[in-house]
This record gives structure tokens, C-alpha cells and sequence, in this order.
């Protein structure tokens, strides 16, 4: 009985794992052509640079902060 219930509960865990995970993007520019993207990982602040001071919940506010930022360039 507390074999299955282990079982069960491993399962449960195992599947609803990825649910669970939170995703980050991040509006990013690349310091040397001034062009902006949206990426999930986080920049390394030489090469690649971040716009804003933290990342978004979702790509969309990343995008949003991407098309509010004057600096990138068209």
C-alpha cells in the first residue's frame, strides 16, 4: 500500500514538474550593432546587454519593453 502511494506520488511530481517551472525573458540589446531581442537567458552585461533592471514573466512585456526603449536600433 505505501509502495503504490510512493509510486503514485513520484509520478505525480515527475509530471507536474515542468508545469511548474518558471520562465524568465529578458530584453536584451548587443552592445556593438545596438539591435535588441528578446532572450531566456540572462545577458552577460559586455557583449550582450540588458534593457531594464530585471527580467519579465512573459515575452510579450519583454517585447513591450524592447519597442519603449529608444536606444535600440530599427
Amino acid at each position: 500500500m505505501i509502495r503504490n502511494i510512493l509510486i503514485i506520488g513520484t509520478a505525480v511530481a515527475a509530471l507536474s514538474a515542468p508545469a511548474m517551472a518558471a520562465t524568465t525573458f529578458y530584453a536584451t540589446m548587443d552592445s556593438a550593432s545596438k539591435k535588441c531581442s528578446v532572450s531566456e537567458t540572462k545577458p552577460d552585461g559586455k557583449t550582450i546587454m540588458m534593457i531594464g533592471k530585471a527580467g519579465f514573466k512573459t515575452k510579450a512585456k519583454a517585447e513591450a519593453a524592447i519597442k519603449a526603449d529608444k536606444s535600440c536600433a530599427a
